[in-house]
């Protein structure tokens, strides 16, 4: 009855009863039994229907958990016994049919869950069958709450896997099955979640995971994507696969998620770059991996990537290291810009491609920084950091003038920008800004402080009402000012300009400081200070919107209600109140007063009316200078030098007070002299009387008569009597070199009476003009005569100043000048219009003394003739040296700078006559030649007009320099093209084709080149001697026949041609035409060569110039390995992104990588063959090292080539090109067989000449040079060895071994004597004994066991020979094999680290 009772059936409710009852008394009882109902078999089949009544009810969801879970907390009484464990694996199995039907909600999950605790009770075939079921409804996943029976998974996996032997394979197959199937997002979601259980994975099924994940990830809603890169970090950070996880990431956020720029998806990216942050913190692998990947390959920089770098730079541990990979990332872009944009052989195509990357990796820094208020304030501080970086780096590199050709900003304005928008957007990065600012200025070189001081004055310019918070610190800056460089210290004031005019305070304390620095004895200190007070009258006088001092609109301003509080601009009396400190100036060196007279020019252009009260300013000075007694002028020229020491000082630089006084006159408006009387007085501190105000009136009109008399005094005085004044008792050096002093002064007050009569002659006409000319003849006259004593070769340091003859090397800032012309901008005395208007009486002087010539030889009268081509050659001289002069110093003076649009205005008028004068110093004239002169004078006037004409050349390079640098080249060429008198005989075709080219620039260049290049230099090569002026054009073969017509025994003249014929070839006839060169060099300078009987079909290598010829190409050489360098590093990279890339789209970039490689075993191909013509030359000492130390690199870069063709351990092996394979051929048969003999002949050449005291040195060079060069040659063939063992290929059988090895250790004469035979005579029958030979002998030197991976299978030609081989060779050189070894093994650890 019991038994019975025991066994009666149960319903749900008694179930759920019976489960509540448990529950209950769960506290109470240590245990509860199991009902016996359940233990029966027969109950299964109406416990599980129960279930699916329940599945059909209204409420299925709560009714199906409630029941299901009952019933499972009563199997985990006793879940081990059998007919349970069987109730446990049913009831799992309905469970999950008709889930699918069911809500998918918190009580589905509750009942999965408790599923998860009684796995492992359920058999391992009903487990499979579940796992089986499950899989195959995957297509009714949606969501991810659809997906909740794979939280199963995991543990079934395991349980399966442990339980069987074959387990494994079964589990496997499940999830290839998973990874076949067709994943929603929802599913998606789930496996991420569960896949950091899924700890059985290999490396290729987890690539497959994460491909599936990232081909999916497109689809997942934006509020889900923070929590599944969470799940990927906590996938990666158990070592799953980190590399690729971390790729996947930052591919998917930088370019799928990148191209949407909304405010959510902003936020999301913020949220993730959080969690990367953490788990960096967490796991600091994670980290390595990001940097990893961004300094492996450039491609994965993105604006994601940047903010990536930079949140994980918050962490202490990678705060340097990841900057640092920005910078170099960064560097890297625009280097390799750089190189393919210079580099001829590179397909348009890579060019542009290395463009769009420099493009790229600015608009990513620039979007991560715009974006930095998206819950990224935690990477505001490094990005302050990062900011500052690519300021500092401008000393390194600086690509300013590269960038501003294709639209990029380089590398300082980028950090400018960066720095500008952190300030605008984040109020707690502007202290950290400023207080940067001023240490880095304080702490930097002068030339790294610019790029700081020029932000400054942005943030100054942009948002002036935010900087007037900072205010305190710009005063801690100022109170440096003594202590800066002087040009910082200026710039530095200059910066706070602005600012200045907006708060009183500031002005006072910048004049406090300056005034304090007025009286320091430093000279760069007193320059700084009177530069920094001219500026602060600028500034009063400039308008405030306009110029440097104006604002720019700024979303930051202050309010009107805030603005009114803001103290306002300086008033007019500045110039009142620092005209003591100016006055002091006058007491001060000779530097600091050439600056006063430079900044009160300046003042006179900003504003022309105070131009009576400067006169006024400088008459009492200038009297000091210059006397009149009755009709009689003094000239106190000695005044202003005075010895010291020995040393002879100038005191007083007069010529540009001269200058300064010239120019004031010529800009004082007229009539005006009524309206300053008032505010004279008020000026300068006291009330005039009508006798003062008379006496004031007449300053411009004394500076005038005083002008007019030194004019007069200098053409009638002796210039004995002039420069004689300095005569005192002092010793003879000291008064030479005040003579010179003298003269050096006179000669610049002379340029600046030549500047007012060249002014003057603009205006003039009929006989006024003939009478100015006669007079500025006269003033070159004696230029020329104060010039010739100013450079007397007796002269000191101290007082060397600009030679009159200026070559091509010299610079206005590499010339010493004294205490007079050292200053950052010098301005020249002479105005652009001065100059072309000497450059227009030059050509008609020239032209009327042409024309006059043959009457004069006729009438047998020359002298007047010869005082007229005298005076045409100093006019000339002296034009063509103030023109470059002039020229060169407008680079140095900046824009902004009110002389620069006044004294040098629109310098390209200069062209037009410059070249004028060119065509005819070229063609000469009738002046030179129809005249009957001495043999002597005629050389003399030849050479004369050879330095003009070189002058007039350099004049045009560096006009054309300075407008291709300011894109003004266009209307340059334009005004020259406009010249009647260039050449087109011979050239109306080639002129017409040019003419129809679309593009003015270039139409513009090509008949530049055609009209005026090729005829002047083909015109000059005729000549026996010319200076060499570098001219590029593109026409190679024009070049070439230059080449091959001209002869020359010039070493310059032939070395500068050869390398103009190859660098206007295009790639790559470049280095045919080399190669061609070479032969024709190797017929004198060959080991066989009969040094009398040769003749080359290029005239211009002879006898003379083989040598120099020879080194230029070796030189050209050079250049091309160094783009090896360059290319290798490239191809290395490529490879290891090939090898490893699962994200990156590289379809287009595997294309243009192959024709890039192939570009490049062409390019070194044609090395090969330059090298093969180096061996055979019988070289000079430093010619032969210099080609043994660029074969070494060229050797170690076909190492590191070869090296990347062998694939990595686990990736298929691809055949070396047929491209790759005559490469390694021409190698081993033009170079590597005969360098052998050449260093052979090097070491027999060093035995017969080891008495001579120079070979000792040499010998020591070399021993150093051609152990690394044969080992360079081995380490190549080692690879070529691994390669041909990879892919069965016998790339060696063209190679012979080495037997020149001056570090190998010989055994015994007699041992070598025996042994030899066999093992230098292989067998002659078998073509492949030699490669063989080679490659076993190298091999014995490894040792490891990769090439027992990759070893051929025995029995093939390749094994069947090694085998031999290494029999043969073992005993004989043991002791040089394991010498090799060891060097081997150092040097490949080194590579490898690389």
């Amino acid at each position: 009855m019991a038994a019975t009772e025991s066994l009666q059936p149960l319903n749900d409710g008694d179930i759920v009863r019976l489960a509540q009852q448990k529950q209950s008394t769960n506290n109470q009882q240590p245990t509860v039994s199991l009902p016996p109902y359940l233990l029966s078999p027969q109950s299964h089949k109406p416990l599980l229907s129960y279930l699916r009544s329940r599945a059909a009810s209204p409420s299925p969801s709560s009714a199906v958990s409630e029941y299901v879970i009952s019933l499972l907390s009563l199997i985990s009484l006793s879940p081990e016994t059998p007919h349970v464990s069987s109730l446990l694996a049913s009831l799992l199995s309905s469970y999950t049919q008709i889930f699918p039907s069911l809500p998918h909600d918190s009580n589905s999950l509750k009942t999965i869950s408790l599923f998860n605790t009684l796995l492992s009770h359920v058999p391992f075939n009903d487990l499979k069958s579940i796992i089986d079921s499950v899989v195959l409804n995957l297509s009714c996943v949606v969501t991810v709450d659809d997906a909740q029976l794979f939280d199963l998974f995991p543990q079934c996996f395991e349980l399966i896997r442990n339980a069987e032997e074959k387990g494994g394979d079964y589990v496997n197959s499940a999830v290839d099955m998973i990874l076949d199937s067709k994943w929603s997002k929802g599913f998606l979601l789930k496996m991420v979640s569960i896949a950091k259980d899924f700890s059985f994975l290999d490396k290729t099924r987890g690539k497959e995971f994460l491909e599936k994940v990232f081909a999916g990830i497109k689809t997942v809603d934006l509020m889900d994507l923070p929590s599944l890169v969470y799940q990927l970090l906590v996938l990666a950070s158990k070592g799953f696969n980190k590399r690729e996880v971390i790729e996947g990431i930052v591919w998917f956020f930088g370019s799928e998620l990148g191209s949407k720029m909304t405010s959510t998806v902003r936020q999301v990216e913020g949220t993730v770059l959080l969690h990367l942050n953490f788990a960096v913190k967490q796991d600091p692998s994670l980290g390595k991996e990001v940097m990893g990947l961004v300094k492996s390959d450039l491609r994965a920089f993105n604006h994601f990537t940047m903010a990536v770098l930079l949140s994980v730079s918050r962490v202490r541990r990678f705060s340097e290291s990841s900057i640092t990979i920005l910078k170099t990332a960064l560097l890297a872009a625009y280097r390799d810009y750089k190189f393919t944009k210079d580099c001829k052989w590179i397909p348009d195509d890579m060019k542009e491609e290395y463009l769009k990357s420099v493009k790229v990796v600015e608009k990513s820094v620039l979007r991560a920084v715009n974006e930095s208020n998206y819950g990224r304030e935690h990477m505001v501080p490094s990005m302050v950091h990062f900011g500052f970086i690519l300021l500092e780096s401008i000393g390194e590199v600086n690509f300013a003038e590269l960038c501003s050709s294709k639209g990029l900003l380089g590398n300082e304005e980028l950090g400018i920008q960066m720095l500008k928008t952190l300030f605008e957007v984040h109020d707690m990065a502007r202290n950290e800004i400023i207080e940067q600012i001023k240490f880095r200025i304080l702490s930097l070189k002068p030339e790294q402080s610019k790029p700081i001081i020029r932000l400054l004055s942005h943030l100054i310019q942009c948002y002036p009402y935010p900087m007037l918070e900072h205010i305190p610190r710009l005063k801690e800056l100022l109170d440096y000012f003594t202590f800066m460089d002087g040009k910082v210290a200026s710039s530095v004031v200059r910066a706070l300009l602005p600012l200045i005019r907006f708060n009183r305070d500031l002005q006072d304390y910048t004049i406090l400081v300056v005034r304090k620095a007025m009286f320091r004895r430093e000279e760069p200190v007193r320059l700084a200070a009177t530069n920094s007070v001219i500026d602060l009258i600028l500034a009063e006088k400039q308008p405030k919107g306009d110029g440097l001092f104006g604002f720019q609109d700024s979303s930051s301003q202050a309010s009107c209600s805030q603005q009114a509080d803001v103290p306002c601009s300086m008033g007019g009396g500045l110039f009142q109140e620092l005209s003591a400190l100016l006055q002091r100036c006058l007491c001060q060196q000779a530097k600091v007063k050439e600056v006063m007279y430079q900044g009160l020019v300046k003042l006179i252009l900003v504003d022309p009316s105070i131009g009576g009260l400067i006169l006024d300013f400088l008459l009492p000075h200038f009297l000091q200078f210059f006397k009149e007694e009755g009709a009689d002028v003094q000239l106190g020229v000695s005044h202003c030098i005075k010895s010291e020491s020995g040393k002879v000082l100038i005191l007083e630089p007069l010529d540009c007070l001269l200058s300064c006084i010239s120019w004031i006159l010529l800009l004082q408006p007229h009539g005006k002299a009524d309206q300053l009387s008032d505010s004279v007085g008020a000026c300068f501190g006291f009330s005039l009387s009508q006798e003062n105000e008379d006496g004031r009136n007449l300053s411009s009109e004394v500076f005038s008569s005083a002008l007019s008399k030194i004019r007069k005094f200098l053409i009638n005085a002796n210039l004995e009597e002039i420069i004689g004044q300095t005569q005192d008792a002092s010793a003879a050096a000291v008064h030479e070199e005040k003579r010179n002093s003298c003269a050096l002064i006179l000669s610049g007050i002379v340029e600046v009476v030549v500047n007012i009569i060249a002014m003057d002659l603009e205006k003039a006409r009929d006989q006024k003009k003939v009478e100015l000319e006669k007079e500025l003849t006269e003033f070159v006259d004696l230029h020329d005569s104060f010039s010739k004593v100013a450079c007397t070769p007796r002269q000191s340091n101290a007082t060397k100043k600009m030679n009159i003859r200026v070559t091509g090397y010299d610079t206005p800032e590499n010339v010493e000048s004294g205490n007079t012309k050292l200053i950052q901008e010098h301005i020249p005395f002479l105005a652009t219009s001065s100059i072309n208007q000497l450059l227009q009486i030059a050509l008609e002087l020239y032209n009327s003394e042409s024309c006059n010539s043959e009457a004069t030889s006729q009438s047998h009268s020359q002298s007047s003739l010869g005082k007229g081509l005298k005076s045409f050659f100093k006019i000339v001289t002296f034009t063509l040296n103030a023109s470059l002069r002039h020229i060169k110093s407008s680079i140095l003076v900046g824009n902004d700078n009110p002389l620069k649009k006044f004294i040098y205005g629109e310098i390209n008028m200069l062209g037009s006559p410059l070249l004028r004068l060119t065509l005819l110093l070229k063609s000469g004239s009738n002046i030179a030649t129809s005249q009957k002169k001495k043999e002597s004078k005629v050389k003399k006037d030849t050479e004369e007009r050879k330095e003009h004409l070189y002058l007039a050349l350099l004049c045009l390079k560096e006009l054309i320099a300075i407008s291709l640098s300011s894109s003004r080249l266009t209307s340059l060429l334009e005004n020259l093209l406009s010249i009647p008198e260039l050449e087109t005989a011979g050239l109306h075709d080639e002129c017409v084709m040019a003419s129809d080219i679309d593009d003015q620039d270039i139409r513009n260049k090509e008949l530049f080149i055609l009209k005026f290049l090729k005829p002047m230099l083909s015109e000059l090569m005729k000549q026996p001697a010319f200076r060499n002026i570098e001219w590029r054009n593109s026409h190679g073969a024009w070049a070439i026949h230059i080449c091959k017509t001209s002869e020359t025994t010039n070493s310059t003249i032939a070395k500068s041609m050869v390398r103009l014929a190859i660098s206007l070839s295009s790639p790559p006839t470049d280095l045919h035409v080399a190669q061609d060169m070479l032969r024709e060099v190797l017929k004198f300078m060959g080991s066989n060569t009969s040094e009398s009987s040769q003749e080359s079909t290029y005239h211009l290598i002879n006898q003379s110039t083989t040598t120099a010829v020879a080194s230029c190409l070796l030189q050209i050489t050079d250049a091309v390995i160094v783009d090896m360098d360059w290319a290798t590093k490239k191809l290395k990279a490529a490879s290891q992104v090939s090898q490893r890339s699962t994200h990156l789209d590289q379809n287009g970039e595997n294309r243009s990588g192959l024709v890039f490689e192939e570009n490049i075993y062409s390019r070194v191909k044609a090395v090969v063959e330059l090298l093969s013509s180096f061996v055979l030359m019988s070289l000079k000492d430093s010619q032969a090292e210099h080609f043994l130390r660029l074969t070494t690199r060229f050797y170690k870069h076909l190492a590191q080539m070869s090296k990347l063709r062998i694939a990595p351990k686990g990736q298929k092996q691809l055949l070396p090109s047929l491209q790759f394979q005559k490469l390694v051929e021409l190698t081993c048969k033009q170079l590597t067989i005969p360098i052998y003999n050449f260093v052979a002949e090097m070491q027999q050449a060093q035995q017969e000449n080891a008495n001579n005291k120079g070979i000792i040195n040499k010998i020591k060079r070399e021993n150093k040079s051609i152990p690394e060069l044969i080992f360079q040659i081995e380490d190549y063939e080692k690879y070529l060895i691994r390669l041909s063992k990879a892919t069965k290929v016998n790339l060696l059988k063209h190679a012979k071994r080495s037997t020149s090895r001056d570090f190998k250790i010989l055994e015994s004469t007699a041992v070598n004597g025996e042994e030899e035979p066999s093992n230098r005579n292989p067998d002659p029958n078998n073509p492949d004994t030699d490669g063989n030979e080679s490659c076993s002998d190298s091999e014995d030197n490894e040792g490891n066991g990769l090439e027992k991976v990759l070893s051929p299978q025995s029995g093939s030609p390749l094994a069947e020979g090694e085998e031999s081989e290494c029999e043969a060779e073992n005993r004989a050189s043991v002791l040089t094999h394991k010498r090799v070894k060891r060097s081997r093994i150092v040097q490949d650890s080194d590579d490898e680290s690389r």
